[in-house]
């Protein structure tokens, strides 16, 4: 017995100082380093392997081929907006943003375009429909990315549409994170490739397993024909965003169809992804006019909407989407509405939103009444109760689940896009939005707010109150671990 607690002291011991050499010596949020630490501490032998596989950096191999991806097309996309007409709509809000349009705009990756088309989507029936009559009609290229592309009916129907089109001669690409789509194997997407289609995991969720980093994920959603029609937004390709799934019952989305300049920048996202992806050389995407057409005047309605397209991902040094999105928050002087599935930020935007409702907006948070994944879930739950004290409405959607992503400041600006309103979109995964700085497309996106609301209940601190003891339990426990969720 002695020599087993010897034994057992010095691994502790080693444990211990492991845990704080391996947790201080990568920079990280504070709040990051305790919870890692604490999972470290307490779980001796799990926490090791569990931060082995989700809490190092992202690999230097992954991180040298991303950066070192060059803009091949924004030079061209950045002559189309010049050239384009000069006509200003008269619900272009743009030149009321004109600090937040520089901060996003960095290096000069998103150019503001203002010829653009843009129609929402709430509701995966139409979206899906409309999409796959956009891809019958390509004639050239199809470019698509998605965190994931399920195995199923609609998946298959979509593969299946795919494959047409590639034996029609044209240029079709298929970029994946292979970690969001479990059951959309090599062999089910080799159909495509066989017919002279291309197929490609994204650099981060290649050989995860092996690599020993499962943490850092494609969550864009971007698909582009022909260089002119885009999509981007909360969607992926599967059964349950057609509320085909008993597990959410209704699916309550958002995402965007966009035909004008605003889709060549899109495309220099899906290209520089490609080009990070690619395992052989004769896969890599250069210049080309077919994937970076110039627009004819005839094509589109001058001055419709003004549109940003903003990406980002681990591979910058600070959150530049974060900070970007919360200085186009801070602009509300009326009201800041959000919509997001998980409600877990980091410190900085918590204080950002206290700052904004203590300031007399009218700030509304819309969260599902359902967990896809419990931890996650319950901690947003805890941010939801805490929020509502600073005179946050907290709306709580009831009529399935809401994986909307979108966000209204004042009736002058809007977003949709892909990232969430927690730490793993501001800091690991790879996201893209669309800014709108337009008042009668922000008026469309507010009035799918206000529909939602019929389904919503509005949280109250008599419902938290009410909240049993284990729950309150469940969710602070969530909530220490949020920066690791």
């Amino acid at each position: 017995m002695s020599l087993l607690h010897n034994i057992w002291r010095i691994l502790v011991i080693t444990n211990t100082i492991l845990a704080f050499y391996i947790v201080f010596h990568r920079r990280r949020s504070v709040s990051t380093t305790w919870a890692w630490l604490i999972i470290l501490l307490v779980f001796p032998v799990i926490g090791m392997i569990a931060y082995g596989f989700f809490g190092r950096g992202i690999s230097q191999e992954n991180l040298f081929a991303i950066n070192r991806q060059h803009h091949i097309g924004l030079r061209n996309v950045q002559r189309s907006i010049t050239q384009a007409p000069r006509k200003t709509s008269p619900s272009d809000t743009s030149n009321k943003a004109d600090m937040v349009i520089r901060l996003l705009n960095k290096n000069g990756e998103s150019p503001l375009s203002k010829n653009n088309q843009v129609k929402l989507y709430t509701d995966g029936r139409p979206m899906f429909n409309d999409m796959i009559r956009d891809i019958e009609h390509a004639k050239q290229t199809i470019n698509i990315e998605f965190y994931t592309f399920y195995n199923d009916d609609i998946g298959n129907e979509f593969l299946n549409l795919l494959i047409k089109k590639a034996k029609e001669g044209l240029q079709v690409r298929v970029l994946y994170d292979a970690w969001g789509s479990l059951g959309a194997t090599k062999a089910w997407f080799n159909q495509l490739c066989k017919v002279g289609g291309q197929v490609l995991p994204f650099i981060t969720s290649r050989n995860m397993i092996s690599r020993y980093r499962i943490n850092y994920h494609l969550h864009r959603k971007i698909v582009v024909i022909d260089g002119k029609t885009s999509w981007t937004g909360g969607f992926n390709i599967g059964d349950q965003y057609l509320s085909r799934k008993k597990k959410f019952g209704y699916w309550r989305d958002s995402q965007v169809r966009i035909v004008g300049s605003a889709s060549l920048l899109l495309q220099e996202r899906f290209v520089m992804d490609w080009n990070a992806s690619i395992q052989k050389d004769n896969q890599v995407i250069t210049f080309s006019q077919l994937f970076f057409p110039d627009f004819d005047e005839s094509e589109i309605h001058p001055g419709d909407v003004a549109t940003q397209i903003v990406s980002d991902g681990p591979d910058r040094y600070e959150p530049y989407m974060r900070n970007s999105v919360s200085r186009l928050m801070l602009l509300a002087k009326k009201r800041l509405w959000i919509q997001t599935p998980y409600l877990i930020p980091d410190d900085s935007m918590f204080a950002t939103w206290q700052t904004i409702a203590m300031s007399g907006v009218d700030l509304r948070i819309m969260i599902p009444c359902m967990p896809d994944h419990p931890f996650i879930y319950r901690a947003t739950q805890w941010y939801a109760n805490e929020l509502s004290r600073y005179g946050v409405k907290i709306y709580i959607y009831n009529k399935g689940f809401i994986h909307a992503k979108t966000i209204v400041v004042d009736d002058k600006f809007s977003t949709v896009g892909s990232m969430n309103q927690d730490y793993r979109s501001y800091d690991l995964n790879f996201e893209d939005i669309a800014v709108f700085y337009d008042k009668e497309f922000t008026k469309k996106v507010a009035a799918s707010f206000e529909d939602d609301m019929k389904d919503s209940t509005l949280l109250t601190q008599e419902m938290i109150q009410n909240q049993g003891r284990w729950l309150k339990t469940l969710q602070s426990f969530s909530r220490m671990l949020s920066p690791i969720l």
